[in-house]
């Protein structure tokens, strides 16, 4: 019952997690889109105040939106703040992060053969790394640094790539890719709550005391808005990289994780000019390229077979043995695994006939990518993982 329970919190947290995800990266991409799409307004606009507006038919009717230089003479009687979705995807997601990689570190964080941790030391090191990654951001975000936008960047990705080496030789591979994701997160939800927001009720403060509005809270807004739009596809791929072991299980799987990084903020940049009117095709291509080569880069290599063992012939009760006693703990109908109560995907092996179907899964995660038995736990052996390459190299038969 424990762990079905499990199974029901996991379900509504990473639903929960998803939807106010949707909803926070959907309001940030519509903003930083109706903000680089603003028109310079009429005379009569532009004397009242307003920088730009933009005309909009949605839904069977016509919008018309305007922004403020500063802000308005007044504020409306109903003021819409847009903070709830960054902070409940913020709050449901550091929950998944506790459940799955705190609660289970045993099963998913802690990898005995990268390091030897307790669950107590993984879970410190863990949080030690999300509060010294958004520390070291807020400390330089609040520097002169902060108005050199280049040498800023530069310093933010050397950070990156060195927690990124970091979290790969202490934690599973999931568990280092899941923790830089929780960094950047942090950092996200971090400047909206100390940044946008507060930049925001100034503005609106002066105008309700009549003065005027400090410029620098609109610059401060704005700077980490923008730090946030160029994070939210890194951390896309973060969130959906569990079930892609090509990339965390690579030997180099912390330059691999920074390389998407750049590529998916590279993409980001191709369409927030193009929102400005800015055809640059080869920001994209160039992002397109890089993805195929890292593709190509990091294509798994075949197997090396034993020449003994290569002039065998299959024994199709032998692939069944290996499959049934390394794989079957979890992929059963009733496993017998601490963790897996339910077998993953729904994918069960009693024998060969069940088997078969699935030896191009086999091939991506038990040879190319050697991500399955999970964290090796049931000690496959590399003459086990030779043979089931031997048999699927014969045809699978």
């Amino acid at each position: 019952m424990e762990s079905y329970i499990s199974e029901w919190l996991n379900l509504i947290i990473r639903f929960a997690h998803l939807v106010t995800g949707i909803a926070w990266i959907g309001a940030s991409f519509y903003f930083i889109w109706l903000d680089n799409h603003l028109q310079k307004p009429p005379t009569w606009k532009d004397e009242k105040g307003i920088k730009g507006d933009l005309w909009a038919v949605h839904g069977g009717g016509f919008y018309e939106v305007a922004k403020y230089k500063l802000a308005p003479p007044e504020i409306p009687t109903t003021l819409h703040w847009f903070k709830w979705e960054a902070y409940t995807t913020w709050i449901t997601g550091f929950l998944l992060l506790t459940l799955m990689f705190y609660i289970g570190a045993e099963s998913y964080l802690i990898d005995k053969r990268i390091f030897d941790l307790t669950q107590i030391q993984a879970v410190a090191i863990g949080l030690g790394s999300i509060a010294f990654g958004v520390g070291s951001y807020e400390i330089l975000v609040r520097t002169k640094l902060k108005d050199h936008g280049l040498i800023l960047g530069f310093i933010l990705i050397g950070l990156a790539t060195a927690l990124s080496y970091g979290l790969t030789q202490v934690f599973s591979a999931r568990g280092a890719y899941m923790h830089m994701g929780a960094i950047i997160g942090t950092i996200m939800a971090g400047n909206v709550f100390f940044g946008i927001i507060p930049s925001q009720k100034a503005l609106v403060k002066a105008v309700e005391e009549g003065t005027k509005p400090d410029l620098a809270f609109g610059l401060n807004a704005k700077l980490r808005s923008t730090h946030n739009t160029y994070t939210t596809l890194p951390i896309l791929f973060i969130m959906i990289s569990n079930h892609y072991p090509m990339t965390y299980n690579h030997q180099a799987n912390w330059l691999v994780l920074v390389a998407i990084i750049f590529i998916t903020a590279a993409i980001r940049q191709y369409f927030v000019l193009r929102h400005f009117g800015k055809q640059k095709p080869i920001i994209f291509i160039g992002a397109i390229i890089a993805m195929l080569l890292l593709a190509y880069l990091i294509a798994p290599k075949s197997i090396e077979i034993s020449p003994a063992l290569k002039n065998q012939s299959i024994d199709l009760t032998k692939v069944e043995s290996i499959i049934v006693s390394r794989c079957a703990s979890c992929h059963s109908n009733i496993p017998t695994d601490d963790v897996f109560k339910i077998a993953p995907a729904g994918i069960v092996f009693t024998d060969i006939e069940s088997i078969q179907p699935w030896a191009a899964r086999i091939k991506a995660r038990v040879i190319d990518s050697k991500d399955m038995p999970f964290n090796n736990k049931t000690n496959m052996t590399d003459e086990e993982r030779q043979y089931l390459a031997l048999w699927l190299e014969k045809g699978n038969e």
